[in-house]
């Protein structure tokens, strides 16, 4: 069985360690921009990164909502560890420390933090934690196609706008550049779901069905000129991950969701 300590060290890395394939994308990215503004915002967040992991601290004052995804086996007790998660989750937050974010949504009641919890079943455990800040969470978008506001029909071209202008709409307010999950398909709560849980996919992995389509829309975003922080550059997003599933006939539903530049994730 895991233990509260495994948990404890799960927390303080993910909390305090951009995970390597996002810092290495975020390198190409300086590396890439002419201007000096997106340069040296690039270069400043790059260096508060390695500040962070070296002494150990929150990249970001905002830690986020925890989010778990474990895949698990039938051996396993899912109630035993869902308190294991909690007692981990309450002794993290005074030990890093994490920001108490979890508040009473009718008194404002401060539970320190709150984690949420997913199980799937598999044959090997794994378990995710995601740190999900407030800022990248707000500008989570949902659709429905067809969209006549935004001249956007049931097909990618029409999912591409959807993206489009969810990003337009965001512009800095998500900490840029970001990491942009997408769902299309399902009900307005799977997209909403599914696409949180693309931004666990590496920078690097491919989905061999989309994967042109999210390198076209990549470019696409990259093209709108919001930049780093927003405050304008070629870097807007650093990748884009896309899902699909299957759907009512009357509905064609995308969740977009966004990672900020220090999507905080990682794996047990």
């Amino acid at each position: 069985m895991i233990s509260k300590q495994d948990i404890v060290n799960l927390y303080r890395k993910t909390a305090t360690e951009v995970p390597m394939d996002i810092l290495n994308a975020l390198k190409d990215a300086e590396k890439s921009e002419i201007d000096s503004m997106p340069k040296n915002v690039l270069r400043k967040i790059i260096e508060n990164s390695e500040i962070a992991q070296k002494e150990a601290k929150p990249i970001c004052q905002d830690t986020g909502t925890p989010i778990f995804y474990i895949q698990k086996d039938s051996s396993l007790d899912e109630k035993r560890i869902l308190e294991v998660i909690e007692e981990a989750t309450q002794a993290a937050t005074k030990e890093i420390p994490l920001r108490n974010n979890a508040v009473d949504s009718l008194t404002n009641k401060d539970y320190g933090n709150k984690p949420l919890v997913y199980f799937e079943h598999s044959g090997l455990f794994k378990m995710d934690l995601m740190m999900k800040g407030g800022g990248s969470e707000n500008i989570t978008q949902i659709y429905s196609l067809p969209n006549k506001e935004l001249n956007a029909n049931r097909d990618l071209n029409g999912v591409e706008k959807c993206i489009l202008d969810a990003v337009f709409k965001a512009q800095g307010k998500g900490c840029p550049p970001y990491i942009i999950g997408v769902a299309l398909g399902g009900t307005v709560g799977s997209v909403a779901h599914l696409s949180k849980k693309e931004l666990l996919r590496n920078v690097e992995d491919k989905n061999e069905e989309l994967h042109e389509f999210e390198k076209r829309v990549l470019k696409n975003v990259n093209q709108l000129g919001i930049g780093p922080l927003g405050l304008g550059g070629k870097t807007t997003a650093l990748a884009v991950k896309m899902c699909s599933s299957h759907r009512h006939p009357a509905s064609f539903f995308v969740g977009i969701s966004f990672g900020c530049w220090c999507l905080r994730r990682q794996s047990l």
